[in-house]
């Protein structure tokens, strides 16, 4: 592999997403990612129906370009070989329970004789410590725990969850991050991440606000922002649309596009805390406007004035346009039976193009990295 962390190896020992996919975006950037599995190898494995090249789309999704090694860690045989693997790592991602972690010695402290540089990540639910450190979770608990379900939705609707792994990627994000930054620093170490702790900090200027005498955020219709007015979706003619106005200045320009130049001026909408302040009426004047037009048609006129707006699109047509396209977001890996297709990595790294390889097969590089070991 090549890229700004070839020559970096990472031993990853977990299942699911949100460790396989950190480790990914690792092994994406040139980083030799070697996956540990059991005999049985990630459950992640099982999930979903639909095989390429031996594989489900699921498991493909969050393992590219990685390697993968049988061992049993159970064993005293497992552990020796897992032992010469550490001696030649710069770091270790686990994704699992903390007792777990402990039980099979992948912690630093257990670590640190044969190799005291390793960089240990340790992503778990709930902390490596502290009274919810064995609790079982995944990532709609998070979501549950943290607030991020209560204040999703519409205000007279139920709690909703995101509707991806939002908690699993972004955990993933920062063990991603957290193990660089260590590894950077050039000093061994033990990285203590959890899905709890990662969605917390994603709360910031709402959790900011609430903890500074406000109240807790509540939900508001069409996922309106809480300060900026309008930031949200509206209903249009067909389809949805997505419109975020920071300054006065794009609302004016909103406003006169719109054939309503008479709001900018508007004492009730002319500043941002007018806007905020009368936030009821200004939405049902302005979707009663929007209402008149498809989206699509908003977005045609309203873009070219600078003005951040979006026609609400389906999986199918954001990843079947043209922009995915151009961007490169939409890649394929050819395998034995056919191309894969899949997202690729959005850290674009100038001059590098990426390199992407097929998933590893179960065990498929156990005897090549068992004998380098």
């Amino acid at each position: 592999m090549t890229g700004p962390l070839a020559g970096i190896r990472v031993l990853e020992v977990g299942h699911l997403l949100a460790g396989p996919f950190g480790a990914m975006l690792l092994a994406d950037l040139g980083a030799d990612v070697i996956k540990i599995e059991p005999i049985g190898g990630d459950v992640s494995r099982q999930v979903g129906s639909r095989a390429v090249d031996g594989h489900n789309v699921y498991f493909a999704s969050l393992n590219r370009n990685k390697r993968s090694v049988h061992l049993d860690l159970t064993t005293p045989e497992g552990q020796a070989a897992f032992g010469d693997l550490v001696a030649s790592a710069h770091a270790l991602l686990v994704n699992l329970r903390p007792s777990a972690i402990r039980k099979l010695g992948l912690d630093y402290e257990s670590l640190r004789t044969r190799n005291p540089k390793l960089v240990c990540v340790a992503l778990t639910g709930f902390g490596l410590d502290g009274p919810a450190r064995e609790w079982p979770a995944f990532d709609y608990v998070i979501q549950a725990n943290t607030g991020v379900a209560a204040m999703t939705g519409e205000p007279d609707g139920p709690p909703v969850l995101a509707g991806y792994s939002a908690v699993d990627n972004s955990a993933g994000i920062m063990a991603a991050l957290g193990l660089v930054a260590k590894v950077l620093e050039g000093k061994g170490g033990q990285i203590d991440i959890s899905l709890y702790d990662v969605m917390l900090s994603q709360l910031n200027y709402k959790a900011a606000e609430y903890l500074n005498g406000g109240a807790p955020p509540a939900r508001q219709a069409f996922g309106a922002h809480t300060f900026y007015v309008p930031a949200q979706l509206f209903e249009c003619g067909s389809g949805h649309l997505a419109i975020f106005v920071t300054h006065d200045e794009f609302w004016r320009r909103l406003c006169t596009e719109v054939g309503q130049p008479e709001w900018a001026d508007d004492p009730r909408f002319a500043t941002m805390a007018a806007r905020f302040e009368h936030r009821e009426q200004l939405l049902a004047d302005l979707g009663a406007v929007l209402r008149q037009a498809p989206a699509g048609e908003w977005v045609e006129r309203l873009r070219p004035l600078g003005l951040a707006v979006g026609e609400v699109l389906g999986l199918d047509a954001a990843l079947d346009g043209d922009l995915a396209q151009a961007r490169g977001m939409v890649t394929g890996i050819d395998t034995p039976d056919g191309p894969l297709r899949m997202v690729g990595n959005p850290i674009h790294v100038v001059d590098q193009e990426p390199e992407y390889r097929p998933p590893p097969r179960l065990h498929e590089h156990t005897d090549e990295i068992l004998g380098q070991a």
